[in-house]
């Protein structure tokens, strides 16, 4: 099932959001790569990050939305594509595109059932010597996940998001198996951020631009307000705010930055 995504809303916590990319980034010891892609780059402004690193290379930003690649056109110097990034695992027999330096995707593999196994093709696109990095979120047993799947499992909710898009990830040996397996050297490292949120129903807010935008999308407008405030009142109960109005968030990532291989085809 399809949605839309909205770019000021993923963007209300563009510095939390952020960190783990450039987390990601300064554990890429690239020097002078020619081409640089950004899979899943969202509004663009950590793909402006790459740029701003590597000033002579070509930089490609990819995301499958129109929404998201719109707000990114305002950024000038990079090339911007709305594709899928299981296209990018695809074998190119016809070489149409360039050979990837270092091949980026952030907080976006999560919602590709499958990615497990796209990780090869990824690396196919990747040059000899060559980097592929990653990040995705590693915190799908917490209340904030669990909880608004216990709800929308529940009626009068069930009917309207079943098919509806879940995000998921795997372990970070299963990871670093696959990559090692085609004979990367393999970095991988998790890392649990304590973000402190403020306002009414932050962590909702939170949740609400990413992981539980596609069931609330997917529920009709009367029965959408009724969820919302069910799903709020859960997530103040599992994580209160203090009597300063903070409201403690831990957020687990997995980290991923492999190097390909130089001379040796995968």
């Amino acid at each position: 099932m399809s949605h839309s995504w909205d770019p000021d809303r993923y963007l209300a916590y563009a510095d939390e959001r952020g960190r783990p990319f450039v987390d990601l980034l300064a554990r890429v010891p690239a020097e002078n790569p020619h081409v640089v892609v950004d899979l899943g780059c969202g509004p663009g402004n950590l793909t402006a990050l790459l740029a701003d690193r590597w000033t002579g290379a070509r930089v490609i930003g990819v995301d499958s939305s129109p929404e998201m690649i719109a707000a990114a056109r305002a950024l000038d110097g990079i090339e911007w594509e709305v594709g899928d990034l299981r296209d990018w695992a695809q074998p190119d027999p016809l070489a149409l595109r360039e050979p990837i330096d270092v091949l980026v995707s952030n907080a976006t593999l999560q919602w590709i059932p499958d990615h497990l196994e796209l990780l090869p093709g990824l690396l196919d696109r990747v040059q000899p010597g060559g980097w592929l990095a990653f990040q995705v979120p590693g915190n799908f047993d917490e209340p904030s996940h669990t909880m608004r799947a216990d709800l929308a499992a529940r009626s009068p909710y069930a009917e309207h998001v079943r098919g509806v898009r879940v995000p998921a990830s795997h372990d970070p040996d299963d990871y670093a198996r696959v990559l090692l397996d085609r004979g990367c050297e393999v970095d991988v490292w998790e890392t649990t951020y304590v973000h402190v949120l403020t306002g009414p129903d932050p962590v909702f807010d939170w949740v609400s631009g990413t992981g539980a935008r596609p069931t609330l999308l997917a529920l009709p407008d009367d029965l959408r307000s009724h969820f919302e405030d069910e799903f709020k009142a859960l997530l103040r109960a599992a994580y209160p705010a203090d009597d300063s109005g903070r409201v403690i968030l831990p957020f687990r990532r997995i980290f991923v930055v492999a190097r390909k291989a130089p001379g040796v085809l995968v």
